[in-house]
C-alpha cells in the first residue's frame, strides 16, 4: 500500500495512469507490482520486497517496478519454479482500474515470461471505509501459483 501525494500519474503494473495525485514511494510505487512481487517471494521464503530492495539503497529511488518482478522471475527460474498462475487485487476509489487492466496483464504476463491469460488484475473499493475509501492512499493484494518448471 501507499499513501497518494504530490504528483498527476501513478503507476500501476507498470502502466502509468493519469491521477490527481501520485504516491509517496521510494521507486516508482507500483502496488500491483509490488504485491505481486511480495507473493512470488514469500512462495520462495525468500522474504518480502523491502529484503531485496530496500527503501534505504538510494539505486531503486524512483526505479521503475517491472526490474523487480523481472529479478523475481529470475529466482524462480534459479529454483525450478515458473508462474502457473497470478491475481492481483487493487484496492482504491480512484482511479479506475479496469481501463487500463489489460495493458497491465500484458505487462505482468511479459516480464514473468507467461502467457497473457495466466494473469488476472482487478479492482475493488472498500466502500468508503478505511484510507482507501477516503481517498488517501491505494492498496494491492495479490496471489500466484507456482508449478515446477
Amino acid at each position: 500500500m501507499h499513501a497518494y501525494g504530490e504528483g498527476d500519474h501513478v503507476v500501476l503494473g507498470g502502466v502509468r495512469i493519469a491521477h490527481e495525485r501520485g504516491v509517496v514511494a521510494h521507486s516508482d510505487g507500483d502496488v500491483v507490482i509490488h504485491a505481486l512481487c511480495d507473493a512470488l517471494l514469500g512462495a520462495l521464503a525468500l522474504g518480502d520486497i523491502g529484503v531485496h530492495f530496500p527503501p534505504s539503497d538510494d539505486r531503486w529511488k524512483d526505479a521503475d517496478s517491472r526490474q523487480f518482478l523481472r529479478h523475481c522471475r529470475a529466482l524462480l527460474a534459479e529454483r525450478g519454479w515458473e508462474v502457473g498462475n497470478a491475481d492481483v487485487t487493487v484496492v482504491c476509489e480512484r482511479p479506475k482500474v479496469a481501463p487500463h487492466a489489460a495493458a497491465m496483464r500484458a505487462n505482468l504476463a511479459g516480464d514473468l515470461g507467461v502467457d497473457v491469460d495466466a494473469i488476472s488484475v482487478k479492482a475493488t473499493t472498500s466502500e468508503k471505509l478505511g484510507f482507501t475509501g477516503r481517498g488517501e492512499g491505494l492498496a494491492a493484494m495479490a496471489v500466484a501459483l507456482l508449478v515446477r518448471a
